[in-house]
């Protein structure tokens, strides 16, 4: 009896942790599909958001701190990387910008989290400009 209970207890807990962890990537997704949205060149070449913006969360993902969708470092890095992107709409953007400093370890570490969102966005770029119309395979990799 309280063999089942403990199971249960753990499937629970796991669910829980699976939906957190779900929910945490897609408030990302969704950050960076509205800045794909807003993006000028994102426009200026007709991309469509969507596969930019899966692009870019795929490519920055890779630098991400953590392993795994559950590991709590990566769970950490979704939340204060939408955190990051949301800065222009906060109320303070100073004080934000503050906290985020604290939550990613450093400024440091704040600044290479935002680089690493910028070379995502540059190598998804890179990878359906007109330019590289004729090598579908690189887009292909990168775009889903």
């Amino acid at each position: 009896m309280v063999e089942n209970y403990m199971k249960k207890l753990l499937l629970i807990s796991l669910s829980a942790m699976l939906l957190t962890a779900c929910s945490d990537k897609n408030q990302f997704k969704e950050a960076v599909l509205e800045q794909m949205q807003n993006e000028q060149d994102v426009k200026d070449y007709k991309i469509d958001p969507e596969k930019m913006a899966n692009c870019v969360v795929e490519t920055t993902e890779k630098d991400m701190p953590g392993f795994f969708a559950l590991d709590p470092y990566r769970l950490a890095a979704y939340r204060n990387y939408t955190k990051l992107l949301n800065v222009p709409k906060s109320q303070d953007p100073k004080k934000t910008l503050s906290e985020l400093s604290v939550d990613f370890g450093s400024g440091k570490k704040m600044s290479e989290a935002h680089s690493i969102y910028t070379e995502s966005i540059l190598t998804c770029l890179d990878a359906v400009m007109p330019q590289h119309a004729g090598d579908n395979e690189k887009a292909n990799k990168l775009i889903p």
